[in-house]
């Protein structure tokens, strides 16, 4: 047993020991040793000062509580429990005000404005001098340089959005284990297909509901269960319940996050103003790629404006669809039925059905076949390793559930170990919902000297295996595979030597296009035929059935387009104008941001802001930055055009992304990045021609 688990430099995290009972010890010494490094810096002579002893010291300062703190926040990510709950509650406040006080301290400041001012500067590196730059802007930015009253409330600030951020978090959890719907009979299912019904009668099963003999059916609100019902039952009322249970995340049963956001909002921006900005958007977007929150929601409305006819044409057909083939009135639809009828619309126009493709994707040959591509295209090789749940056990490595899964990533050149990473597919009561990656450890990368391996993980919400046979994933579950596989590409390849400044650490405008462009090998024929298989025969995606999934692929893509705007469109309007739009409630600032953006039915949907963690459910998130998925898509949609050009499978063009954009991180501008790999600036045509809203010039 290690004295302090939660802290420990071991590379196979001992999960089995990281328990509520050490939090409150680990996090303290990990605070403690923090604040020991700290105080030597402010100590330092200003005539004697170093890299190492000033920027570089401050790099290490709290290399311990990052460590245990991010295990901590990992294990309420994906098994949150009562004690570990509390655990981490109690602790929140310090180190909260321990992270907000650094680059309000004075005496640090003083040390490294000496040094960034000093001509020893330009004896370091350029990644070096980089990070210089950047920490120092990140003290200003965070109020270095204002008065001690002022640095005083920002603080304040930071531990009151803390824990607010926390609450919003735990109650879009809570609300949603907190509703389930079991059905008694099978005729209510019709239209769902087998899988899905197979897999609700087995949840039921485990939760003590129906046998074998007399089977009930239980539906929950975690995306696997909930989307099907909403994309395929027939029975209406089933529809509505799940759809009416959905909209009630974050808001009914006791956990209501309506006044928790205008309480964020109004943090946000208070912060924003005493370091001198007009809104929270603008400092936050300050140091991305748009710069000001104007320009952001210039991109945002400039692209809906492009798309806004088609938009309304699709909208248009499908109420005209609805209404030929029911003989009803040719109006707007009910917010249930718009997943129904646009898949029914969809099967009609194209003969294709998303179901037919499950059988190709078993989870474990989607893994291999991406694991092939990656090997092929960035010169890398993935072995998986051994692992065990509960305790340790010797030549296996420890995980957090029993489906958990390791793997290592070595140089296919030379064998080298360049990083590890878990994979953790499917949902749990515990577990939030959604799918993101995340770093553990940022290996380190010194210049012509040592290397040690980078630790990652990827954690998704997927179709769960029945029947002890492995899962069957649908298509857009492998997209979101290969979407997080690219945010863990670019932690795990990266060789930069400055941890800050490494893997995923880039503007938020920008850390997508990684993981979006690996989205793009999900839609070529090369590439599926390297992981698309059937799980019995082996067999890949017949012709005809790629062809109809491929000319169906653009359905509604203005529509598609329009949902993603309209998320990226609320969160720049709150947090540019909230003041403005809380008079209004949360969902009349939802329908009034939100005009022309959303598909007009005949009753408005709760706003998705009471469930939106993306943007509430830590501090900064994607607050102020959702529209990045979006701008991400102009840069991949842009990107990919090299690799279809020279090959999808192009060796020398994946080498190129590897080395001119995973590799570097933020050691430069980003901008740099993508025209080192490019060789120009990127084009917005390029999106639109592959999501068919435009034709190729």
């Amino acid at each position: 047993m290690q004295t302090h688990p939660f802290i420990s430099e071991t590379f196979h995290i001992p999960w089995s020991q990281l328990s509520p009972e050490h939090v409150e010890a680990d996090i303290k010494r990990a605070l403690a040793v923090a604040e020991e490094r700290l105080e030597a810096i402010r100590q330092q002579d200003l005539g004697a000062l170093t890299y190492e002893n000033s920027f570089g010291a401050l790099e290490l300062a709290a290399e311990e509580l990052e460590r245990g703190w991010g295990r901590l926040s990992h294990l309420d990510s994906v098994d949150d429990n009562p004690a570990q709950r509390e655990a981490m509650n109690k602790m929140l406040p310090e180190v909260t005000a321990f992270s907000s006080k650094i680059p309000l301290d004075s005496a640090i400041w003083k040390v490294l404005k000496a040094y960034a001012e000093s001509g020893a500067v330009s004896e370091q590196s350029e990644v070096r001098q980089r990070f210089i730059e950047e920490t120092c802007a990140d003290f200003r930015l965070s109020g270095a340089d204002l008065a001690d009253d002022t640095k005083a409330a920002i603080a304040e600030i930071d531990a009151a959005l803390s824990q607010k951020t926390k609450k919003f978090s735990e109650n879009v959890l809570d609300s949603t284990n907190a509703w389930d719907l079991v059905i008694h009979e099978e005729e209510r299912l019709a239209g769902l297909p087998e899988m899905v019904k197979e897999a609700a009668r087995v949840d039921a099963l485990a939760q003590g509901h129906g046998s074998e003999d007399e089977p009930k059916w239980r539906f929950s609100l975690q995306h696997p269960s909930m989307a099907p019902v909403l994309q395929y039952a027939e029975d209406d009322a089933l529809r509505r319940e799940v759809w009416l249970a959905s909209g009630g995340v974050g808001r009914d049963g006791g956990y209501d996050n309506s006044e928790l956001i205008w309480e964020i909002l109004e943090l946000r921006q208070k912060k924003a103003e005493l370091l001198g900005f007009d809104s929270f958007c603008d400092l936050i977007l300050q140091r991305r790629m748009a710069k000001r929150g104007a320009a952001a929601l210039h991109f945002v409305e400039d692209l809906h404006d492009r798309i806004e006819d088609q938009f309304q044409q699709e909208c248009a057909t499908l109420q005209s669809y609805k209404a030929q083939k029911t003989g009803a009135a040719d109006e707007p639809l009910s917010p249930w039925e718009v997943s129904f009828w646009a898949e029914k619309q969809r099967k009609e126009l194209y003969d294709f059905d998303d179901e037919l493709l499950r059988p190709y994707f078993p989870v474990d040959k989607v893994m291999a076949g991406m694991f092939d591509i990656v090997t092929t295209l960035f010169g890398v090789r993935i072995e998986e390793v051994p692992t065990c749940f509960g305790q340790a056990e010797e030549g296996k490595v420890e995980v957090w559930a029993e489906d958990c899964q390791f793997y290592d990533v070595l140089d296919a050149s030379n064998g080298e170990k360049l990083g590890s990473f878990y994979a953790d597919w499917h949902p749990r009561p515990t577990k939030r919902g959604g799918a993101w990656m995340n770093s553990l450890e940022t290996g380190d990368r010194e210049v012509g000297g040592s290397r040690s391996p980078h630790l990652g993980l990827m954690v998704g919400n997927m179709t769960k295996p029945l029947n002890g046979k492995q899962a069957l994933l649908d298509h857009r579950e492998v997209e979101t595979i290969f979407h997080e596989f690219g945010h863990l590409l670019h932690h795990l390849l990266s060789e930069v030597e400055v941890k800050s400044l490494a893997g995923t650490n880039v503007p938020w405008d920008f850390v997508e296009l990684p993981s979006q462009i690996m989205e793009n090998f999900c839609w070529d024929r090369e590439s599926l035929n390297q992981f698309a298989r059937h799980h019995e025969t082996d067999a890949v995606i017949p012709d005809e059935l790629f062809d109809k999934m491929v000319a169906a692929k653009n359905y509604m893509s203005a529509t598609a387009c329009m949902r993603q705007l309209s998320f990226g469109k609320l969160d720049l309007e709150l947090h540019l104008k909230g003041a403005e739009y809380k008079s209004l409630g949360l969902d009349g600032a939802d329908k009034a941001i939100l005009q022309g953006y959303k598909i007009p039915t005949s009753e408005s949907a709760p706003t998705i802001a009471r469930r939106f963690s993306h943007l509430f459910s830590s501090p900064v998130a994607y607050a102020s930055g959702y529209y990045s998925y979006k701008w991400a898509e102009v840069l991949d949609a842009d990107a990919f055009t090299k690799f279809k050009e020279a090959g999808v499978l192009d060796p020398a063009t994946g080498r190129a992304f590897r080395d001119e954009v995973l590799a570097r991180g933020n050691s430069r501008p980003v901008d740099e990045s993508f025209r080192a790999f490019m060789g120009r600036d990127p084009d917005l045509q390029a999106l639109l021609v592959r999501s068919g809203l435009v034709m190729r010039s």
